[in-house]
């Protein structure tokens, strides 16, 4: 395979934030070896023109739900045609190791995370090998049966350490200092092996209303995992809080903080400071306590996302109700098969729960508003399949907005979809946050959620809306919020910025030309009947080259059929040189 290249006459922005300029990039291997004006090719040395374009770091994903889809859909499709080089899973307490002894446990897990991210169960259940019980031994799995075109880092998660310790206990009660010594023991063999630290949740409560395992976590369980990563250099805490339905959002974030700075350790807390427009009421505190973190030097970073989750619904896979409080209307979601669903929408006693239970969804869901729910996609044809769901009340004198989306789903299919309206942003404080090199962004989520929305594609929305059309952002400010401040933020250190001697991550493109494409179906999923199912995708944006570790991953308009991604973590021999 050729391993000679040579960028030439492209503006290279090295994601440092530092002022962009003209030079060429040579790459040798898996290095960068020099980056200077007019470098002259050499033999048998691929030359690339990138007159017009820039050169950067590849993009970094800072929040991906990959660790059961990579199983199935190695080419984490679209990825590439986006200039991402590096995807970051194990996010929110989810993982799939470390796993109990009972399989019926680790099914306990599996469908944990299979509901929250709407990962397919079969699929999960069955085209992994589970040939591990610890992290150290799912890592090496990973590394001998998948190979995938980016850089592949992972979180150990809470929830999986809790059941892999507690069981089916760890849904019900504190742990037993027995107990937090085994826990802390699965993460002490995570962090040797190179995880990237402890991801933990405590925002979610399952299809059933019961808060995640993570949730009955004390401070005593919280406060010896937390000893275990200070003992790692590299190693960092994420933590998701609720500033979206129970609304504890603020003091679960003063909670870890308060625990962060006692160890001394750097922690991202999702959501710490909201950003959408909704959650304005708690914005004053949680910018305070970000605020009061940085000038205490506590090493806390907000994790935020410039866009809104976008709700596309699907009747066969959507946490959306469960999440917004109608647990009668997930029923239908869970329901197995089209004739079961179809039972409970005719059903007369359904029908008055369904009543009762829209009328509990949290006040601030969209799929709780007839005149925030747009019809997409009718699988029978008969529609309509444009406006809104008030639009039908209205049109077809039906009083209760639950009522009517049954009856459409009757007359469409439970195969339809619907959509709610996005949230709007807080733009003021998204603003504050896109500048502040103690917050990281780019949390799109992708690998979660394939029949919501596609994830992949958000860093190009953010490149051509901040940079481009509203010139809020200069291309230097851009590409550091993409590559070189999630690197830091996650001590990837021979990653994230174009440096000689440097991994070769690397992302040509022309700013005019790439757009986030719109949505479209790929139907590739294994549904774990012998069919597919969809998922989301999109075209490429398209990148003129994407590199990893020297290696092209798009280039001449496609997927370039490589797969040079490494499983990577902090690397800490890198961070003790530049510390010395």
């Amino acid at each position: 395979m050729q391993d000679k290249y040579l960028i030439k006459n492209g503006t290279v922005v090295d994601g440092t934030g530092a002022p962009a300029y003209k030079a060429d990039v040579r790459v040798r291997g898996s290095q960068i070896v020099a980056i200077e004006p007019n470098i002259e090719p050499e033999k048998r040395e691929r030359v690339i023109d990138a007159t017009g374009c820039y050169v950067t770091p590849g993009f970094i994903e800072a929040h991906n739900h990959y660790d059961a889809p990579m199983w199935w859909m190695p080419t984490l499709d679209p990825m590439p045609g986006y200039g991402v080089t590096t995807s970051i899973n194990g996010n929110c307490g989810f993982a799939a190791a470390p796993v109990h002894d009972d399989p019926a446990v680790r099914q306990e897990m599996i469908d944990i995370f299979s509901f929250f991210e709407d990962i397919p169960e079969k699929p999960f259940r069955e085209m992994l090998p589970w040939d591990w019980k610890t992290w150290s031994e799912y890592k090496a799995s990973v590394v001998k049966h998948v190979k995938t075109p980016v850089n592949f880092g992972a979180f150990v998660g809470h929830i999986a350490i809790r059941l892999a310790v507690m069981g089916l206990e760890a849904w019900d009660r504190t742990a037993t200092p027995a107990e937090i010594e085994q826990m802390c023991a699965l993460l002490e063999d995570a962090l040797s092996a190179g995880a990237l630290g402890l991801s933990s949740n405590l925002l979610d409560h399952d299809k059933n209303d019961r808060p995640i395992p993570t949730r009955k976590a004390d401070d005593a369980e919280f406060d010896a995992l937390f000893a275990v990563i200070a003992r790692h250099p590299g190693a960092l805490v994420q933590v998701i809080v609720d500033f979206f339905m129970r609304l504890d959002g603020l003091q679960n974030s003063e909670r870890m903080s308060a625990l962060a700075k006692k160890h001394g350790i750097r922690m991202q807390i999702g959501g710490s400071v909201p950003t959408l427009a909704f959650q304005s009421f708690a914005i004053e505190g949680a910018e305070a306590l970000h605020a009061r973190n940085k000038a205490e030097g506590n090493d806390v970073w907000p994790g935020f996302h410039v866009i809104s989750p976008t709700t596309i619904v699907s009747f066969n896979s959507s946490l959306l109700f469960a999440q917004s409080n109608n647990y009668v209307w997930s029923e239908l979601v869970q329901a197995k098969g089209e004739e079961a669903k179809i039972a409970l929408l005719e059903s007369p006693e359904w029908r008055e729960r369904a009543r009762e239970s829209w009328a509990k969804t949290f006040p601030i869901s969209p799929i709780g508003r007839p005149e925030d729910i747009f019809f997409m996609e009718s699988a029978t044809g008969v529609g309509p399949i444009t406006g809104t769901l008030r639009d039908y009340m209205d049109a077809n004198g039906i009083v209760h907005p639950s009522d009517a989306l049954a009856d459409w789903l009757l007359d469409n299919g439970t195969d339809s979809i619907i959509k709610t309206a996005d949230f709007p942003n807080n733009e003021e404080a998204l603003d504050k946050l896109l500048t502040d090199p103690q917050a990281v962004g780019n949390l799109c989520d992708s690998g979660a959620h394939g029949q919501m929305f596609c994830g992949v594609g958000d860093n190009v929305l953010f490149l051509t809306r901040y940079v481009r059309d509203r010139k809020q952002l200069t291309i230097e400010q851009g590409i550091e919020y993409l590559s070189g401040r999630i690197a830091r933020h996650f001590n990837l250190a021979d990653r994230g910025t174009l440096k000689v001697g440097k991994k070769a991550d690397i992302v040509v493109f022309d700013l005019a030309e790439i757009e986030r494409r719109p949505d479209e179906k790929a139907w590739d999923v294994p549904d774990g009947e012998g069919g597919t199912t969809y998922r989301y995708t999109r075209q490429p944006a398209p990148m003129r080259l994407t590199m990893v570790n020297g290696i092209p991953t798009f280039d001449r308009g496609a997927f370039a059929g490589h797969f040079p991604g490494e499983f990577i973590g902090p690397e800490v021999e890198a961070l003790a040189q530049a510390a010395e």
